[in-house]
């Protein structure tokens, strides 16, 4: 997989920054949100506080992160450039950030208005992003699960946003659309057809490349993405039709496909070469861990009436997924692609002439780990939370205040260095360029 990447084809770095560095302060929106409504946001999954804070992370942090990461991954992996990257970037961050903002005050407010508006900018955001992306990849062969992925991912997230503006419209009461049944198959596609099939593709690269592993097996690899897309379409269709048992049946698979994903990616960090475990490795674990604890907790309730009659469980399936899952995962990916974004940068600013910094060094990993540790408080807190709100809502709430904060934090401190030693480079540069 290594010999796909092509890293001279990589976008300015102001192009997925931008994206990087605003996702944080939707995670500390979100806590600081958790702070102020208190308990009574784990009443359940549908109080207008927990759709906020749900959205804040899935809008506002993973879809953030993601999209500048595709501005990255697409022309080094794929091969594939987005034509002017410095113009498509701020147009697609300023819309998604403000879509995520008028989203959230939407499910808090529950105005007609801020909802449609929400629509209109994350609906736009995403639309000239997956042309963008979708006119870079188009003619690019999927010679590899990596490129299949990708490509795959682009419908997930535009089904997903589809699904989302049809129920934000509907949402002021005047439509007699089934608002349930859409909210689960929106849900289902922006977890699965789009967030699991892109970590997936990128997992493919980097847990081998990164952690140092064996590659997944070509079976799995080559497999996965279609046959998760194709579960989640199934269902899907036998779900709208109110075909009870085939649904049942196509879910289940479904999940159990993730399952099987969170499970090789687990076995393959036992055979990790690495001398050291890193942060990044154990956001890995953790992510992993937390989604197949999911996974089981939604087959458990399938199985027990008694348990998927109380609250809990999809607050805590949430929190597994959302908190435990995806966040955990992009907290990971953030610390490998921010210093290797700034390292390249500084090594082609330098022109062979002046080396940059050893990469490690971009930002100090006692930081790092650091922040790892008051993500994994966070985690457990909000865990606890969901069990006894009244309890650890306040302390959950603080806890993924700082993770956050700290987040940010060590994400600055990245372009504080990529400013400072780039101005060393230009001295060192013109000082060689102005001897005889």
């Amino acid at each position: 997989m290594q010999a796909l990447l092509s890293f001279d084809q990589a976008p300015p770095l102001a192009a997925p920054l931008r994206f990087f560095l605003t996702a944080p302060l939707f995670a500390i929106l979100a806590a600081l949100l958790l702070l102020w409504s208190g308990p009574d946001l784990f009443a359940s999954r549908w109080t207008g506080s927990a759709l906020a804070v749900t959205h804040l992370i899935t809008v506002g942090f993973m879809l953030q992160v993601m999209l500048g990461a595709m501005f990255q991954i697409l022309p080094v992996v794929a091969g594939a450039n987005i034509s002017r990257p410095q113009l498509v970037a701020p147009l697609v961050h300023a819309a998604i950030a403000l879509g995520a903002m008028l989203l959230a005050a939407g499910f808090l407010s529950y105005q007609a208005l801020a909802f449609r508006l929400a629509a209109l900018f994350i609906g736009g955001g995403v639309g000239l992003f997956v042309i963008a992306a979708g006119h870079a990849l188009y003619g690019v062969p999927s010679t590899n699960a990596t490129i299949l992925g990708l490509k795959l991912s682009l419908v997930g997230l535009s089904v997903t946003v589809g699904l989302g503006t049809l129920l934000a419209v509907a949402l002021d009461g005047s439509s007699t659309l089934p608002l349930m049944q859409l909210t689960s198959i929106h849900l289902g596609w922006g977890f699965v057809g789009w967030s699991v099939v892109l970590l997936a593709a990128v997992a493919f690269v980097v847990v081998p490349m990164f952690q140092m592993t064996p590659a997944y097996p070509e079976w799995f690899a080559g497999r996965f993405s279609w046959s998760a897309f194709a579960l989640l379409l199934l269902w899907s269709f036998a779900d709208g039709a109110g075909w009870h048992w085939p649904a049942i049946f196509l879910v289940s698979a479904t999940v159990l496909t993730v399952a099987a994903f969170a499970v090789l990616t687990l076995q393959l960090q036992t055979r990790s070469k690495r001398a050291r475990v890193d942060a990044t490795q154990r956001y890995w674990r953790v992510a992993m861990l937390s989604t197949l604890a999911a996974c089981c907790l939604w087959f458990a309730a399938s199985a027990w009436p008694l348990l998927a009659e109380r609250r809990e469980w999809p607050l805590l399936c949430g929190v597994l997924v959302l908190f435990g899952g995806f966040m955990s995962v992009t907290i990971g990916m953030l610390y490998k692609i921010v210093p290797f974004l700034v390292w390249s940068h500084l090594q082609n600013f330098g022109r062979g002439r002046v080396m940059a910094p050893n990469m490690n060094k971009v930002i100090a990993g006692q930081q790092v780990d650091g922040q790892m540790h008051a993500h994994c408080i966070a985690l457990a807190l909000l865990l606890a939370a969901v069990l006894w709100p009244s309890w650890f809502s306040y302390p959950a709430g603080l806890a993924l205040l700082v993770a956050n904060a700290w987040l940010l934090r060590n994400l600055l401190r990245a372009v504080a260095f990529y400013r400072q030693h780039r101005l060393q480079i230009e001295t060192l540069t013109s000082a060689t360029a102005s001897q005889p």
